[in-house]
């Protein structure tokens, strides 16, 4: 009888252990130095859904509805499309149906960029910026001698405002989680809308 009874003493001391051990490996899943996986649910997509908490990727808070605020100009034409207006700073990404699917401010370039319709001609995951910065998810829609036009994100997260002083560039600088979204909303062709 003892020796059976030892014997579930230790199995029940087993069973608890291998519960507590689960539960701190839960926790440390969650903890703040090793986030939680996202799920798909959790990511922003190309229409830059809101993650967990109603952030979107920029961590901005709920900025979809915050963004949804600021129309597409009129005048910028019609079905898919980015649209950059220089005065506002800001960039809508325009579905066909001619619904904005995100929009978000921009530092522009240092470079005269004139209104015009143009269309995105190359792309690069990463590369070094003309100003030094090493930058991602490049989308190239315009180029003058010695100047190319297009939108990117700062690989540090840093948008700058351009100095006076800047070397000319044609750099347009996105947040990284908004040019997460140009990159997979702007694939070779798409035409890009510059209003003033």
């Amino acid at each position: 009888m003892a020796r059976s009874s030892a014997g579930a003493v230790v199995a029940g001391l087993t069973v608890a252990a291998l519960a507590a051990v689960g539960f701190l490996a839960f926790q440390a899943q969650a903890a703040p130095d090793r986030p939680a996986r996202a799920t798909a649910s959790d990511s922003p997509g190309k229409t830059g859904e809101k993650a967990k908490g109603g952030k979107d990727a920029s961590g901005k808070g709920k900025t979809g509805q915050e963004k949804a605020a600021a129309p597409v100009p009129a005048g910028s034409g019609t079905g898919q499309r980015v649209v950059y207006a220089l005065g506002q700073k800001r960039v809508w990404l325009v579905g066909a149906d001619g619904k904005a699917t995100r929009t978000f401010e921009v530092t522009p370039s240092t470079a005269d960029l004139k209104p015009g319709t143009y269309a995105v001609t190359s792309r690069s995951p990463q590369v070094v910026g003309s100003d030094g910065t090493p930058v991602e998810h490049v989308v190239r829609f315009h180029s003058l001698p010695g100047i190319v036009f297009g939108f990117s994100a700062a690989v540090d997260g840093s948008m700058p405002a351009p100095a006076a002083n800047a070397k000319k560039t044609g750099g347009i600088r996105e947040t990284r989680a908004d040019g997460d979204a140009m990159w997979a909303f702007a694939a070779g062709g798409t035409k890009v809308v510059v209003v003033q």
